[in-house]
């Protein structure tokens, strides 16, 4: 399989999605692609990828890059996030915001959903904490189809039991049949966007919270300092981002600095702050 079709499509999924792909991940793209192959109507991997380097619907050519992100998530997923969050970043946000004012979150590749509606348990269980803020969640992803997922707030017994202690399940899913379903409330807090990291953040806004949790590590050096510089651009002047735990921001921005004693959590630095979030 590996061949000149092959590397014309690690450079297709590099330039539309910021994944590195090359020889050592083939066993990966044989793998994600072997089902789109089956059904696009291919014999086999092989003759999909020779497809897509000649006359390939830019439907198709967008669904073999989709396939091959991970979409690994799960409710309350490391919970040190959640607890900062909880614990220092809202309270700080609550303080210094006026009154009234509602918070932003973004969820950036936010898979299947649970990262956002996880955060929408957590700020219903704060309660009188933000004073009856008004708190807005958006969650992105470049995967339509993952996205739909996500919308309809649908998940297994398997997904639910990762995650969900059976009190936080049973007060915020409810069963439909042997699936559950995430409540009207949680639902009200959370939108759900088509957004490639890579294309900036026009029409987004400014946020106060930004999870870009376990992504970067997919992506060569200039493509993480490129989403970084592009969510520095769309967090305000005293926000707070949060990575994965294996990702840094050191040596690829100089946008953000990372509290001390704080893995994961980054605040913008004041000299890298973009116009758009000073004015928001």
């Amino acid at each position: 399989m590996i061949g000149p079709d092959f590397d014309h499509f690690c450079r297709l999924a590099h330039e539309r999605s910021g994944l590195v792909l090359g020889a050592g991940k083939a066993y990966l793209v044989q793998a994600r692609l072997d089902s789109v192959a089956r059904s696009a109507g291919f014999p086999d991997v092989a003759q999909l990828l020779a497809a897509l380097r000649s006359d390939a619907p830019q439907a198709l050519v967008q669904r073999c890059v989709d396939a091959m992100a991970t979409h690994e998530s799960m409710f309350f997923r490391d919970t040190s996030p959640f607890e900062q969050i909880a614990k220092v970043v809202l309270p700080e946000l609550s303080r210094s915001r006026p009154e009234g004012k509602a918070l932003r979150i973004w969820c950036a590749a936010c898979s299947s959903g649970q990262e956002p509606y996880s955060l929408a348990i957590l700020i219903h269980e704060l309660g009188g904490l933000l004073g009856g803020r008004r708190v807005e969640i958006v969650g992105t992803d470049m995967s339509e189809v993952i996205l739909q997922k996500a919308r309809a707030g649908i998940y297994s017994e398997f997904e639910v039991k990762r995650g969900l202690s059976p009190e936080r399940l049973n007060r915020w899913l409810q069963p439909q049949g042997s699936s559950w379903e995430v409540s009207k409330a949680l639902k009200a807090m959370v939108s759900f966007q088509k957004h490639n990291l890579l294309d900036g953040v026009g029409g987004l806004g400014v946020f106060d919270i930004v999870l870009c949790r376990n992504v970067l590590i997919y992506f060569d050096a200039p493509g993480k300092a490129q989403v970084l510089e592009q969510i520095a651009r769309a967090i305000a002047p005293d926000g707070a981002l949060f990575l994965g735990s294996a990702e840094t921001v050191i040596g690829l921005t100089n946008s953000f600095i990372p509290p001390i004693g704080r893995s994961g959590f980054y605040r913008p630095s004041a000299a890298n702050v973009a116009p758009a979030a000073k004015s928001a």
